[in-house]
């Protein structure tokens, strides 16, 4: 299912014919906890985020929690909520607390150091 809305949101991206981009954009910024560092949890947010056309970053934080600031379409910006609250195969996500955000201007989606 999540492959399906995936590909489904792609074309949306790329504004494939026969399909209306109906949402505006958001940016939403936030943390995520549970085992989320040393997991290629930043790579692998990166890489998501990536494929589904959003711009923004992520970083590790010495508490031991990932943040995140993720930018684009609010069907794209879902998609991504949703991965977060999984996240990749190595990491068990606590709790996942995303807010909206006035968007930053941001391009690209890269890992902050």
């Amino acid at each position: 299912m999540i492959d399906r809305s995936i590909r489904y949101i792609k074309a949306l991206i790329r504004g494939a014919p026969g399909f209306v981009m109906r949402s505006s954009e958001i940016t939403l910024h936030g943390f995520v906890r549970g085992r989320v560092q040393g997991v290629f949890f930043r790579a692998e947010t990166r890489n998501k985020a990536v494929e589904l056309g959003l711009r923004g970053w992520v970083r590790n934080v010495a508490d031991g929690r990932v943040e995140v600031l993720i930018c684009g379409s609010k069907l794209a910006t879902d998609a991504m909520k949703e991965w977060l609250a999984g996240g990749p195969q190595l990491a068990r996500v606590d709790s996942l607390q995303l807010d909206l955000v006035e968007p930053p201007g941001v391009t690209g989606f890269y890992i902050k150091h």
